[in-house]
Formats: structure tokens, sequence, C-alpha cells
């Protein structure tokens, strides 16, 4: 009987074949973890995929990362990649849209695409002709509602000036007929279907109208007498009464005087055949100058009728060869008794 020798014992045995096993040390030996059994794989020979990731474990590489496709082979460059496979995905591909090639999507990504220089001028014809339509819109609808005037003469010292500029506002005296809204149920218009939309000609407004003796020219005056009033001048001292009331003028320069036929006037009520006799219109109304001594107004004898009204005076903005802003000189005629009242 042999006793085997402490060696043989440690080393695992005589004659086994095998070499002996070195002692375990914990702090120096390597960490040498046991190998599973390798897998077997069966593939398709016509798969691509399956062949990249048989052909890394025949190879002896252990890791199914290494068969990817995007890993770069040993011989390529380190900015070399190998093609997608045909049955990957494109990232950059659209969901259902056509498959571009890498030429046509260069193309497509970074070619500006310029338009044909017949389509360009179209386009800016096409521009220039809004642009000017537009204006012209503009142009007409000022035109429409504002006006500019020069005052020529001194009828209207020292309210406006000779040579002064100023802008007359056309929708002051602004007409609506509600007779076109009678095919309306339960709507009437009335018998003096025709109403003003912010307020119609108030006794000391400055207007601007076409003189019923020549309606070439344009006049600037100020309304003293309205539909159904009755206008009186005082030969003696001057005064202008309307219906017996004397009014309080301020603005005036000079002394009012009359003609020699007539100191006294009366407008005819509106609409009334009497109003269409006397100026051709269902209103008419009675007008001074500012500057008693040196106007031409209605003591000759005659009315403005409501559709020679141009507009109201609104501001001025030039005088004396300079820009001046001012509000035009309208005032609100009273008569003497309460002007002193509110004093």
């Amino acid at each position: 009987m042999t006793t085997p020798d402490k060696d043989e014992a440690i080393s695992g045995g005589v004659g086994d074949g095998s070499e002996p096993t070195p002692p375990f040390d914990p702090l120096l030996s390597p960490w040498e973890e046991s190998r599973e059994p390798e897998a077997s794989f069966a593939f398709d020979e016509g798969d691509e995929a399956a062949g990249a990731v048989m052909h890394s474990y025949t190879s002896g590489r252990g890791d199914a990362e290494e068969a990817l496709w995007w890993e770069p082979t040993a011989s390529a460059g380190p900015y070399t990649v190998t093609p997608a496979p045909a049955w990957y995905p494109d990232r950059l591909q659209e969901p259902y849209g056509e498959r571009l090639t890498e030429l046509q999507r260069r193309l497509q990504q970074e070619t500006i695409t310029l338009p044909r220089p017949e389509r360009r001028w179209l386009v800016t014809a096409r521009e220039v002709a809004e642009t000017l339509l537009l204006a012209l819109l503009i142009f007409l609808a000022v035109r429409a509602s504002f006006q500019n005037f020069k005052v020529e003469g001194h009828s209207m010292d020292p309210s406006l000036a000779d040579g002064e500029y100023l802008i007359v506002n056309k929708l002051t005296y602004a007409q609506i007929d509600l007779s076109i809204l009678d095919f309306l149920p339960f709507f009437d218009a009335g018998d003096d279907p025709v109403h003003y939309l912010w307020g119609k000609p108030d006794r000391g407004d400055v207007i601007v109208f076409r003189a019923p003796t020549s309606p070439e020219r344009d006049f600037i005056k100020r309304i003293i007498g309205l539909p159904g009033d009755t206008v009186e001048i005082n030969e003696t001292n001057g005064e202008v009464k309307v219906n017996g009331t004397p009014l309080s003028e301020r603005y005036i320069q000079g002394s009012t005087g009359c003609s020699s036929q007539s100191c006294t006037w009366t407008v005819p009520q509106s609409n009334t055949s009497e109003s269409q006799q006397t100026c051709g219109s269902t209103d008419c109304y009675f007008v001074l100058g500012d500057n008693r001594q040196n106007s031409s107004d209605s003591r000759q004898g005659w009315l403005v009728p409501r559709e020679n009204i141009v507009g109201k005076a609104l501001i001025t903005y030039w005088n004396e060869g300079s820009p001046q802003i001012h509000f035009a000189p309208n005032h609100s005629v009273g008569i003497t008794e309460e002007a002193s009242a509110e004093r």
C-alpha cells in the first residue's frame, strides 16, 4: 500500500494527466469565473445579421455586441463604419415616405430653390398693384371725410386770417335716410325719415359752402340764423337780434350794418314749400362773416341751402408762413341775457 505524498495530495493526485493547481491567494490570485458552456445557434444561411453573429462566435468573440453592424472592422480606420443592412430602418426617412438616396437627401437638405425670374416679376407686380390700390382707397376715404381749404380775403377777420389753412370735417353733418328700412316689419321711418348722424348745423358754426350766387366758389362764413328764425339788425348800434333777442358776439370786427332794402330776414321753416322756393332745399341757413364791414353774406338776400354745405371747420394748421395748429373758431352764440347770467 502506497501512501500518497503530501505534495501529491495537494496537487490533486498522480497520473490523472492534469497540471497541479496552485494554491489560491485572495490578495494575489486573479478572479477567474467559470465558463458557461457554449450555446449552439441555428440560423438561416440567407440572414445577414445571423451570419454576422455566427461569424463572431466562430472567430472566438464571446461578446454578442461585437457582431453588430455598426462596429468598425479591424482593418478599417477609426471613422469607417460598416454600412447598415437592408433590413435596418433609416432614422432620417419619414414614415411611409419615399426612400431617398444619399444624393437626393443632400440635395433636399442643402439646395435652395429660387423662383423663376418671370414668377418673381409677377409677384412684384402684384404687390405693387395691391399697395397702390390700398393707398388709393385710403386717400378716397380721407378725402371723403376731411378736406383742406385756404382762406382768401378778410371777411372772417379776426377769427380767420387771409392765407390761413384749415381742415374741414365733411362728416359732421352727415345724414341717413331711414326710409330705406321701411321693408322691415314693425318699422316706420315717419314723416321725416332723414336724420343727422352726429348733429345738425348749429348757430355759431363756421362752415364752408358753395356760394348760391356762384356755385363754383367756396365761401366760409358763420351760421347766425337757423330754419324758422327771424334775424334783425339794429341800424343804430349794429346789434344783431334773433327772434327778437340780441346776440352776444365777442368775435366780430367792426359794426354790423344792413342793406338799404331791409334789415330783417326770415328763414323759412324746414320741409316746407317756402324753403324750396327761397333756397331750393328743405333747410336754409342765414350766414354772416365775422368782419361785418367787409363781408359778402346773407345780408345781400340769399340763404345757404343744406346741400351746399361742404363741412364744418375743424382745425387751422398754417398761418403767416409757419405751422400753427389751433381749433377752428366755432363759438356757441348765446343771447345777451344768458351771457350776462353766466358771468
